[in-house]
């Protein structure tokens, strides 16, 4: 235990305040690193975890950690949420009444906090000072760290002063930066603005598999947007506009065919935009109509699609705003539809800027539009969508993602068999030569290239020279890739790896077996196997609503956001398990020990219930979640 009677254990912190038995991928590693107090730069994924990394060893440590955060809306439902595990945090911002922010202030100095939120341009007060200077601060977080950078797709010019924060600290803090999205450039200038000492750098992956990806060229945007929403009337969901222009004639549009729909821009007022947003949250209106002034920091868990209505300015803008759907794990749509004027509309705000766009200098200017022509790439491209935004951000992604609306109708699978053999009977011939090579080599090989390497090398009168020169050089590759990724071929070797055959690939050698890939359709798109997404089995409809409606009541009562109290997963999980005494109800995932005390009994008392309504059902299995 620690001074505050706090247990040292991560894992047993884990399951006790957040009710979750195992890490995902990489927070562990995070948690460590703070703990050794080292600095460190995490890009993780939206979804994928980031608050815990830095909450849980906020409360391993003695003293107050700090999180800088740059959104009213993402304090509140951080705070909101801790609380409901039994964890003591608060913030501080401008939506705070004098009164409040002075009592917030003096029961920090008390000690009585663990986490404290603050936004950034409050650093420099001097109470912020005065607090440092009687607490103990062993941990300085900033959350989305690509706000820092000048050549991020969200610059802040109140994070600069972040660096001279911590400099001022009596005793410097581990630093953490987090973000979901940020290219090499934008890392380094992270690293560099923040002044993070010999950082400790993670990344899990960009890729989040419960996201599907389509691009749609309709010839009336309205029409197809409105038959979206209507397919999805009973779900929540974000859309996006360039400008407010926009904004204000769908939201009109769609309140006048009877969807309850809101509006955000930086164009209403204060008032109107925490009604409206709070109208989102609390899903008394499921949808809202948003520039890109809306969003960040949104912890609203059970958004399934969000759609642009027009294409965004570049790719970390797209992904950052498309990753707010599905962030409980359930599967939600990413859909942009697109237009050529799409990119007019991008290169006017980048060159005039706009009121809602700082005005940049020349050599910004043209970063600008080089990241637009990326995005636009993206949206006319006709391979996978998911490999595209992974390739973004340096991930090398297979070919074919099954979940992407291009992998759907422009793929097929393709019996790859004989070219598999070629290639492999290639690596072969050269092997018996005492040679090894790289992909390119190889595929030059088969191609038939003549060239002077080559020739000098007497490679043209290997028997496998030139015996794939129908194929096409970025099949052929793709292929060598399929086959290193099933394992019949390896490459090693560092920074120039070469190919080898591996034992398994014998069997096909030998024609043993055969093997298959996705593969663009040559002939152009067709109708492609539509996705088969494995789902989670469906809960029993009515045990579902009846929960959702508790949940909606104790929200109500608490005046906090449905997803505080329990996430859609969490009741999902519910369904499944159909717990009866509380140790099977802390088997739920998502419930703790404070869950259990504060919701535990009216909770299970409607399960209970509704299973002797029903005493012919048993408790179902449980189902698969992945």
């Amino acid at each position: 235990m620690n001074t505050r009677g706090i247990p040292l254990d991560k894992f047993d912190i884990l399951k006790q305040y957040f009710g979750y038995d195992v890490f995902r991928r990489g927070q562990a590693d995070v948690i460590d690193a703070i703990l050794r107090q080292r600095d460190l730069l995490a890009l993780m994924p939206t979804g994928a975890g980031k608050s815990l990394c830095y909450q849980i060893p906020a409360l391993m440590l003695d003293g107050l950690a700090v999180v800088i955060s740059p959104l009213i809306s993402l304090m509140k439902d951080q705070v909101e949420a801790l609380r409901s595990s039994g964890i003591h945090a608060a913030y501080l911002n401008s939506s705070l009444a004098r009164g409040e922010y002075a009592d917030t202030m003096n029961r920090a100095m008390r000690g009585e906090y663990t986490i404290l939120y603050i936004a950034p341009e409050r650093l420099d007060r001097g109470d912020m000072q005065a607090l440092s200077a009687a607490l103990p601060v062993p941990l300085v977080v900033i959350d989305e760290a690509h706000c820092v950078s000048q050549w991020g797709h969200d610059f802040r010019h109140s994070y600069l002063e972040i660096a001279l924060f911590i400099k001022q600290l009596a005793q410097r803090p581990a630093v953490a930066a987090f973000t979901a999205t940020a290219t090499p450039k934008v890392k380094d200038d992270i690293i560099a603005q923040l002044q993070l000492r010999d950082p400790f750098f993670i990344t899990t992956g960009f890729d989040r598999e419960n996201l599907y990806f389509e691009v749609q060229k309709p010839k009336d945007k309205y029409l197809a947007l409105l038959g979206m929403v209507r397919e999805r009337k009973d779900k929540s969901g974000i859309i996006y506009c360039a400008t407010r222009a926009n904004v204000e004639d769908v939201q009109r549009r769609l309140s006048d065919r009877g969807i309850p729909a809101t509006r955000y821009h930086a164009g209403l007022t204060d008032q109107e935009r925490r009604a409206n947003q709070d109208d989102f949250i609390y899903d008394r209106k499921p949808v809202i109509v948003a520039t890109n002034a809306f969003g960040m920091g949104i912890d609203k868990s059970n958004v399934a699609y969000v759609i642009h209505y027009n294409m965004p300015k570049n790719i970390e803008s797209y992904y950052q705003e498309a990753g707010r759907a599905g962030r409980d794990g359930e599967k939600a749509d990413c859909i942009l539809l697109y237009s050529p004027q799409d990119v007019q509309i991008n290169k006017g705000l980048i060159t005039r800027g706009d009121d809602e766009y700082s005005s940049a200098a020349e050599d910004r200017i043209k970063y600008n539009l080089e990241m637009l022509k990326q995005m636009t790439f993206y949206a006319t491209a006709s391979d996978c969508l998911r490999g595209r935004l992974l390739s973004y951000f340096g991930e090398k992604p297979p070919p074919f993602c099954g979940n992407c609306s291009n992998c759907n109708t422009q793929f097929e699978e393709i019996d790859i068999t004989l070219e598999s053999r070629k290639i492999l009977s290639c690596v072969y011939r050269l092997k018996e030569r005492g040679r090894q090579y790289g992909k390119g080599m190889v595929a030059d090989i088969l191609l038939g290239v003549d060239n002077q390497k080559i020739r000098q090398a007497r490679l043209n009168t290997l028997s496998t020279y030139g015996i794939m020169d129908g194929d096409g050089a970025y099949r052929v590759r793709l292929i060598i890739d399929e086959l290193e990724r099933h394992g019949f071929l390896a490459a090693s070797g560092g920074n120039y790896p070469v190919l080898s055959l591996c034992e398994k690939c014998r069997s096909l050698l030998r024609g043993e077996q055969n093997f298959t890939m996705m593969l663009p359709r040559e002939a152009g798109p067709g109708p492609g196997a539509l996705f088969a997404a494995k789902k989670r089995p469906a809960a029993d409809p009515a045990l579902l609503a009846k929960l959702k409606e508790l949940r909606f009541q104790t929200a109500r009562e608490e005046a906090v956001p449905a997803y505080i109290i329990f996430t859609d997963a969490a009741l999902l999980d519910m369904c499944a398990k159909r717990p009866r005494t509380e140790e099977q109800f802390l088997d739920v995932s998502g419930v703790g020990e404070a869950k259990l005390k504060r919701y535990g009994g009216i909770f299970l008392r409607a399960i209970r219930d509704f299973s002797a309504d029903r005493p012919e059902e048993s408790a179902p299995p449980r189902p698969d979640l992945s």
